[in-house]
């Protein structure tokens, strides 16, 4: 029987070892005066952004952070496309809470619509990479005893967050990649897909346009940006993610992406990584992050933020506000990031020019937000 090459074992190590590394340094940085004189937020952020979007909320969702989707252009039909997406994400973990079901299955049954969605960059509507082939990330994570599992690289698994949750309920382990996570989860009876199932004009288009954005004058600009991947300016890229909290006060995060357009084949983001893309942790925060990946990493965003409220005595929004627009933007990235506490305070800044995503409150509302004047961050 051959072996297969495990090289992407290094990628995967390193992005690990950069979490913890950076996460003690992270937790500290401007902990003095000199910090709080020195982070204050975009002319754009007003004193809002730092207070919650909303109280007794048990269930949110976002479907990506970027360049703004603009009222005055945005056709109605995309408008109410983005908004059912968001709340059939949430009506579908509504049915899990109310049929006395926990948060990890709320967050896993939110984030899967959002994967069969091709309107968003996971699963279904996950972007190429660079050699014109689909690798898709996933983490979820339960609060009540800081378990957790993702998948790293996967080329063939319909819905990645599902694997993410059989890696944290099957395995020993935290994270698989490559190909030894496709096979572990079609062991598992998670449905499978070909490359093809992936394929849409929308991400095909976007690929091509970061391809020509390489070549001739630009691509020297596009480098020494520090994006170095030639990806387009798009409006909403990113992510999608589920917080949640249940009847029991157990919270509950998960978030799902196909990556970064045209990016190096092999590369990890944040979102499988626990700590930087996704966390949750009972008496402190469930939180999903979505932007710069890299970013996101170098500065253990979600863990930062769990730290802040554990440890610095902050409340869920001001803990988001600081580390997505006080401290991430000075590491060279922008994003956002849904935050929910045991008690159902929600808060969801962003750096990003926009940021779509939504909730539902205890009563039953469900509420959507895809503009940025719909949003207190982004003014």
């Amino acid at each position: 029987m051959s072996v297969r090459p495990r090289l992407w074992i290094v990628p995967v190590l390193t992005v690990l070892v950069a979490v913890a590394v950076a996460l003690p340094a992270f937790s500290r940085a401007g902990s003095g005066p000199a910090h709080r004189a020195g982070a204050a937020a975009p002319a754009k952020a007003g004193d809002d952004a730092r207070r919650p979007v909303a109280r007794d909320v048990v269930l949110a969702v976002h479907g990506g952070a970027g360049t703004a989707l603009r009222r005055e252009t945005t056709h109605p039909r995309k408008e109410k496309a983005y908004r059912d997406g968001l709340a059939d994400a949430l009506k579908a973990g509504r049915r899990v809470l109310r049929g006395g079901g926990d948060s990890v299955a709320a967050v896993e049954a939110a984030v899967r619509v959002l994967e069969d969605n091709e309107l968003f960059n996971a699963g279904r509507g996950a972007v190429f990479t660079e050699d014109a082939g689909h690798e898709l990330d996933a983490s979820i994570m339960r609060g009540s005893d800081l378990a957790a599992g993702a998948v790293a690289g996967v080329r063939s698994v319909r819905n990645p967050v599902s694997a993410a949750r059989l890696v944290m309920e099957k395995t020993k382990h935290v994270m698989l990649a490559g190909e030894g996570a496709d096979d572990f989860a079609a062991r598992n009876g998670l449905p499978t897909v070909t490359q093809d199932y992936y394929w849409t004009q929308r991400r095909w288009d976007e690929l091509v346009k970061a391809k020509e954005s390489t070549k001739g004058p630009k691509a020297e600009k596009t480098t020494k940006g520090g994006k170095g991947t030639g990806a387009a300016e798009e409006e909403i890229t990113g992510t999608v993610g589920a917080v949640a909290v249940d009847r029991d006060g157990d919270l509950a995060a998960a978030t799902s992406t196909g990556g970064m357009t045209n990016k190096m084949a092999g590369r990890v983001g944040d979102s499988p990584v626990v700590g930087a893309g996704t966390y949750a942790k009972n008496g402190t925060v469930a939180a999903s992050a979505t932007g710069h990946g890299e970013v996101f990493i170098r500065g253990a965003a979600t863990a930062a933020l769990s730290h802040l409220i554990e440890f610095g005595g902050r409340d869920v929004a001001s803990a988001a506000y600081e580390v997505v627009v006080g401290r991430l933007p000075r590491l060279g990235g922008t994003g956002g990031v849904i935050a929910l506490d045991h008690e159902g305070t929600f808060a969801a800044p962003h750096s990003s020019e926009g940021m779509v995503y939504g909730y539902l409150t205890e009563d039953g509302e469900i509420v959507t937000r895809v503009f940025p004047d719909e949003s207190s961050s982004a003014g």
